[in-house]
């Protein structure tokens, strides 16, 4: 049986491995801009390959998040981190070069503090995006509406356990 920390290294190898070779291809082919030379050497190249979100619930925020979203589990982790049991689970990348998201449990631990971090998503319909969150549990914490300064439409929902989401859609 493999212990935990060989397990833990393993799925942080897979996420790093997915995100970096991802994420080179497009920017590449897009011709990005690079770099800002004052950034130090050491750090170039560095991507965020990866969001964990700290839920108490596993299993009911996996279920709102497949359901909104519409996320592809890819795996399940159970390992520890200083000696701390937890759980884990994996979702698929939304667009070629994107992070992946993943839900984690402590389980010697009571449910987190909300707003910690508002999650980020863009959509090319708010309207049925903030209703499919509110159909899986979720709830609506500011309705959509325009910021015309910057061509977009917001709205921010709460999830099953009152993490923020605040929902981008570009407008024309």
């Amino acid at each position: 049986m493999k212990d935990l920390l060989t397990t833990r290294r393993e799925a942080l190898a897979a996420l790093a491995g997915v995100g970096a070779l991802a994420a080179a291809g497009p920017a590449l082919a897009q011709g990005v801009a690079p770099p800002d030379a004052t950034v130090p050497a050491n750090v170039l190249g560095v991507h965020l390959g990866f969001t964990k979100l700290v839920v108490a619930d596993l299993e009911k925020c996996a279920a709102f998040y497949r359901a909104v979203f519409g996320l592809l589990e890819t795996g399940r982790v159970d390992a520890a981190i200083a000696g701390r049991k937890l759980s884990e689970v994996l979702f698929a990348p939304t667009a070629p070069g994107g992070a992946t998201f993943v839900l984690l449990a402590f389980h010697d631990a009571p449910k987190p503090a909300g707003g910690e971090v508002i999650l980020g998503a863009i959509t090319g319909d708010i309207d049925a995006f903030l209703a499919r969150a509110v159909s899986a549990g979720g709830s609506l914490v500011e309705a959509a509406h325009e910021l015309t300064e910057l061509k977009i439409k917001v709205g921010f929902v709460a999830d099953v356990e009152g993490h923020l989401i605040e929902v981008v859609q570009q407008l024309a």
